[in-house]
């Protein structure tokens, strides 16, 4: 008979983790980005939205207390979760936990705008909520979520394989990793030298993804041990993609989901660790965690799976969107296209205008400095250098949040400059900021720094606070305070 056991001790203390650094990363920069002074407040757009297109605790309290308060809550709990504690009191205790985690998780998502959009962000809320069904350690696991839980490793993988097929033509004819290492959102210190393999070991890494995306996934269904097998190809995949790339704990949390393709007869058993939380099998004979719930569960999941599965088999695919507010039932899909070339947003700051004057902020994860080695990152998410690699992709306009960061900086605003790596002003703003576009490549072996770079143009001309027609648009968006 297969059981779960392990499974599920595995699978919650890893999902544990993730949603500490979830919550460690709100600890430190949700204030900065949502906060009342913070690049797009939460209380203004909550003054555009109703409650039930995006439900958030934030409605009750959308202050920097509430924010630190509901950080360091879920903070806690997820420390709770990741080291059993919760789970040893029982399925209510552990249930009312992890449904802490998924609402307080929820509530920053669905208020945190472009800087919680990201398909890592759904797929936590998506995996969370099933996990709040899971039991703890004197009930016996549900099959049944167990197999909910594949169908959204399924998901996850195969619409990432699909969209790649429909979209850039580079992923047809095998050449998207000549350009991927250099210019995915944050390289690491090993994505230059993924960058110098040669075109062969890049073709087959693109027959190797293709594989892995559009064949295993069906074996996440199959019998032992296909379904190992397949658990093992996934994750054998994506600790590749965490060793070319900083990808947050997207990589990470598709791990997470690969244990539940894994039962009891090959997940190694940590005898002192499994005995202190109760996991003997035979002692622990509970019934299934609200069993009549888990089939009134199931059936709901597999309703709301049904515009995401015609999402999956459209020709029309659109990738990394929610069907719901809850965030129940999502459709993933990632680098559906390829950028051929690299550009990076660089903000200055001046207080004269003197061209020789100007000085660079620097960036905590994104290549800035030529000199500097590219970080590793990963799992931590650094989101707003995230975005200045979505901005770098078009004008100004179409991500109007600079105009905000840009205004906070030249307000001086602590919080946001604290979300940078480098602030050559100290405590006093310059008067001028502007923003250039500059193409990066890395440099080859011959070049004592990483990056070479060259100026591409204007992104932003230099503003000022006593700039009236910008002023007045930080003061009409309530960018300014």
């Amino acid at each position: 008979m297969t059981t779960y056991w392990l499974t599920r001790f595995y699978f919650q203390r890893a999902l544990g983790f993730i949603y500490t650094l979830g919550f460690l990363i709100a600890v430190n920069q949700f204030r900065a980005l949502c906060g009342e002074k913070g690049i797009l407040p939460v209380h203004l757009f909550l003054k555009k939205i109703e409650f039930w297109d995006s439900p958030s605790l934030f409605f009750l309290n959308s202050s920097d207390n509430f924010i630190l308060v509901l950080s360091y809550l879920g903070l806690g709990l997820a420390i709770l979760a990741t080291v059993g504690i919760s789970d040893s009191f029982g399925p209510w205790v552990s249930g009312i936990v992890w449904f802490s985690l998924w609402l307080i998780y929820l509530s920053f998502v669905n208020v945190g705008q472009t800087f919680y959009s990201f398909g890592w962000e759904t797929l936590l809320l998506e995996t969370g909520f099933l996990a709040i069904f899971l039991g703890s350690s004197n009930t016996t696991p549900s099959t049944l979520v167990i197999w909910l839980m594949r169908w959204i490793l399924f998901r996850l993988m195969f619409g990432a394989g699909l969209i790649k097929l429909r979209g850039d033509e580079c992923w047809r004819d095998l050449s998207c990793m000549q350009y991927h290492y250099e210019t995915q959102p944050m390289p690491n210190p090993l994505s230059w030298y993924f960058h110098q393999l040669p075109n062969f070991i890049n073709k087959g890494a693109v027959l190797f993804t293709h594989f892995t995306e559009l064949l295993v996934p069906f074996f996440y269904f199959a019998p032992k041990p296909y379904r190992h097998w397949a658990g093992f190809i996934t994750i054998l995949f994506q600790g590749m993609l965490i060793l070319s790339g900083n990808l947050s704990w997207l990589n990470y949390i598709t791990i997470v989901l690969c244990i539940v393709c894994f039962d009891d007869s090959i997940l190694p058993r940590l005898e002192l660790w499994t005995k202190t939380m109760g996991l003997s099998a035979a002692e622990n004979v509970g019934a299934i965690m609200g069993h009549p719930l888990v089939y009134i569960v199931t059936s709901v999941i597999l309703l709301l799976s049904i515009k995401p599965t015609i999402n999956l088999i459209s020709p029309r695919q659109v990738m990394n969107t929610s069907f719901d507010p809850l965030h129940l039932v999502n459709t993933y899909g990632a680098f559906g296209s390829i950028t051929r070339k690299r550009y990076e947003v660089i903000l200055e700051g001046n207080n004269d205008l003197s061209p020789e004057h100007w000085q660079e902020y620097t960036f905590k994860g994104k290549p800035s400095e030529v000199e500097r080695r590219p970080p590793i990152i990963s799992p931590y998410h650094l989101r707003l250098d995230w975005q200045m690699w979505f901005a770098a992709m078009s004008s100004y306009e179409n991500s109007p949040w600079i105009l905000s960061l840009v205004g906070r900086l030249l307000q001086g605003n602590e919080q946001v400059t604290a979300l940078l790596r480098g602030n050559p002003f100290g405590t006093t703003p310059p008067k001028y900021i502007r923003a250039s576009l500059y193409e990066y490549n890395f440099a080859d072996s011959k070049n004592k720094n990483w990056w070479v770079r060259r100026y591409a143009g204007e992104f932003l001309p230099a503003l000022s606070l006593d700039n009236q027609n910008f002023r007045n648009i930080l003061l009409d968006q309530g960018w300014m305070n």
